[in-house]
């Protein structure tokens, strides 16, 4: 079924490609790909390969490529910056065309984008893997405070170091972690540096002088119940104050004052509360890109709208999508990423060359690794579709446990720039097979 729905729409992007073919444009590509992150290289360095020198183009401003999950690590003060990070020029496949601008508008009835400079570039399939924006002015006083003050964050590369520095700076009163209502990427992270926190200031002898509170926007501190029991139990075993339904809404830097507004639907809600802190950590409200959102190909929260199985777009056959830009109901995480990949390359390919072989399809796996402390981490690996967990190993990943600390904090990073980005790594499934056959479905 689901390939016959592909194949249909094959037939129809046929007719356009022959349309878009006529008008005249200063470049012009088998395949675009707009977002040279995660998920932007591990399609394009595999369809780069597969389709021929040139034949694919990565649209992508920013000439460094981080490895993301590694800033919990450097927040933490376990992992140096200079790990994060390499050129972009160094991270996308030889065989593409790297376009080091911005993506500023997406014409898909003319298969055609325009990028920031005004120039126009011409696909005949596109890949949309433009990530999520950070949106720190969406928090009022926020972007006059950060980075100073005592308030930092992991999410962003030019902020991710004064974690460390202003924790350390710490002697008593409030640390304030934060988690918006909006969709976020990593999930975890927000409460991931309250624990390494915790356990620093413990190191320190002031533990009993420092209260550390994790606010969240949402109702519950995980959205899977294993691991949200787990959760639960290590916050209160380390005594983290976990508020549910408090967005941050305003940072007075000058006063070092952090006021949530209560949601839900208790007693308080939509009241207003004022903390005083020491130490901040704010997780920015994210967005999707007004290239996105204001174009056709975007759905009626601002995501790319695609079909949660094939991947492939719901109005625009030649249009897929993948990770954080995409409307796909699940984590949006590096691991969600690398399973993704492997089958918008398999269904996008098949396209390309006209087969008729069966479409693959994305059951929703997603990871999110929940650092605790040094040499601890709950594995939470799910379905975001259905919310079954889906472990990789056989012993229960909702326990903390050194070697999921490892996996996490030595081997995937490794992976990470080695194959990931390479196209080379799925996931772990063919792992899966093997260290916990009952799971392997």
């Amino acid at each position: 079924m689901l390939a016959a729905k592909i194949a249909t729409r094959t037939a129809c992007h046929r007719h356009w490609a022959r349309l878009s073919s006529t008008a005249a444009a200063p470049s012009s590509y088998k395949v675009v790909v707009i977002g040279g992150g995660a998920g932007g290289l591990a399609v394009s360095s595999t369809l780069s390969k597969q389709l021929g020198k040139n034949e694919v183009a990565v649209v992508e401003p920013s000439a460094t490529h981080y490895q993301q999950p590694l800033f919990t690590f450097v927040g933490g003060g376990l992992k140096s910056f200079e790990e994060t990070y390499r050129p972009t020029s160094e991270v996308i496949a030889p065989e593409a065309q790297w376009i080091n601008q911005a993506a500023a508008q997406i014409d898909p009835d003319s298969n055609t984008i325009t990028l920031a400079d005004g120039t126009k570039v011409a696909y005949e399939y596109l890949v949309v893997a433009a990530g999520i924006e950070l949106d720190f002015a969406g928090i009022k006083g926020l972007k006059s405070a950060i980075g100073k003050n005592g308030v930092a964050s992991n999410y962003s590369p030019q902020y991710v170091q004064k974690t460390f520095e202003f924790l350390q700076n710490v002697k008593e009163g409030n640390a304030l972690f934060t988690m918006p209502a909006t969709p976020v990427k990593c999930a975890g992270a927000p409460q991931k540096i309250a624990y390494l926190a915790d356990e620093l200031f413990r190191e320190k002898g002031i533990r009993d002088k420092v209260a550390v509170n994790y606010y969240t926007a949402l109702g519950k501190i995980f959205a899977i119940d294993k691991y949200a029991n787990a959760m639960n139990e290590v916050a209160r075993s380390r005594d983290v104050s976990v508020n549910l339904f408090h967005d941050l809404i305003e940072v007075d830097g000058a006063a070092k004052r952090a006021t949530f507004k209560v949601l839900g639907s208790g007693p308080q809600t939509g009241e207003t509360v004022t903390v005083p802190y020491e130490f901040l950590h704010v997780t920015p409200p994210m967005k999707p890109f007004d290239f996105i959102k204001n174009s056709d190909i975007a759905n009626a929260a601002g995501f790319v709208d695609v079909d949660k199985g094939t991947l492939q777009h719901t109005k625009y056959p030649n249009i897929y999508s993948i990770g954080d830009c995409s409307s796909l109901p699940t984590s949006k995480t590096a691991a969600a990423a690398a399973a993704q990949s492997s089958v918008l390359k398999h269904n996008l390919l098949n396209q390309i060359r006209g087969t008729n072989a069966p479409a693959a399809e994305y059951n929703g796996y997603t990871s999110c690794p929940l650092v605790t402390g040094k040499n601890k981490l709950v594995l939470a690996e799910f379905s975001g579709y259905t919310g079954a967990p889906h472990e990789t190993f056989f012993f229960n990943q909702a326990k903390e446990h050194a070697f999921s600390y490892w996996v996490t904090a030595e081997a995937l990073p490794a992976i990470y720039w080695s194959s990931m980005l390479k196209g080379t790594w799925d996931g772990p499934a063919v792992i899966r097979k093997f260290a916990n056959p009952t799971s392997a479905n």
